[in-house]
């Protein structure tokens, strides 16, 4: 067994790529270098090189579309376990067959990169409806997630924009860290506690602003008021709105 252990960036699986095709060898796994190796493994430690994941990322410039390269970022921040290797298959798949194969779904590769894109651009979408901010006592917007895919910057632009006159701080709960943006720029931050809890994703009463739980009630005095009882289904309601957001949604408490 050949395992090559690298930092967990999209930067460091190029690296790993441009490595096992210089070594001339097929890794049996590419993990994170924190992790513990099975004894009796050949192990190849991966050095992230900007140089070496640029010229890949060149040559896949030239065999794939920009789509494609895109839907191969997206599938590498899904962290599903040995993503890596379906990817490297991938790759190699593209390197050496004269035409492009993107939409070959016969190809199993393919077709499990298809439905893995599919999935975190679901998740990504659900971060961009689900977050709900709470006014903090110092003037900052928070909102809580918890995503199944690490998707939380490739929201940045969006939340950015859409509230660019205000400053904000979304926290991924599972990999515990966050975009601040301070109205010019969004930059990444860690905590060393939980600022919230991470049961109900709710800022505390005494963090809060002294007006968030009055706007807080006022809307779900609206969303009862214009709510149908006799209408309600809740296994639709769960269909669109997935449970697991729930208790960060202000309407679900």
């Amino acid at each position: 067994m050949l395992y090559y252990l690298y930092d967990t960036t999209f930067e460091g699986f190029l690296t790993c790529v441009f490595d096992a095709y210089n070594r001339k060898e097929l890794p049996d796994r590419m993990i994170s270098e924190s992790l513990t190796v099975p004894l009796f493994t050949d192990v190849h430690t991966v050095i992230t090189d900007p140089d070496k994941s640029g010229r890949v990322f060149q040559g896949l410039k030239k065999k794939i579309s920009k789509p494609a390269l895109n839907m191969l970022f997206l599938c590498f921040l899904s962290e599903m376990e040995d993503i890596e290797l379906i990817l490297f298959r991938y790759i190699q798949k593209t390197f050496a067959s004269p035409v492009s194969i993107e939409i070959n779904f016969a190809d199993d590769d393919v077709l499990a990169l298809s439905k893995i894109y599919k999935k975190v651009g679901n998740e990504i979408t659900h971060i961009k409806q689900f977050v709900r901010f709470q006014k903090t006592a110092d003037g900052i917007f928070f909102a809580i997630m918890d995503p199944l895919y690490n998707v939380l910057p490739l929201c940045s632009d969006f939340f950015q924009d859409r509230y660019a006159d205000q400053q904000w701080i979304i926290y991924d709960s599972r990999r515990n860290y966050g975009l601040f943006y301070d109205l010019k720029k969004t930059e990444i931050v860690h905590f060393d506690q939980p600022v919230v809890s991470l049961q109900t994703g709710q800022v505390s009463r005494e963090q809060q602003d002294d007006y968030e739980k009055a706007f807080q009630d006022l809307w779900n005095d609206y969303l009862k008021a214009v709510t149908i009882r006799e209408r309600k289904n809740l296994k639709l309601q769960r269909q669109f709105l997935p449970k697991r957001f729930w208790k960060y949604l202000t309407e679900k408490q």
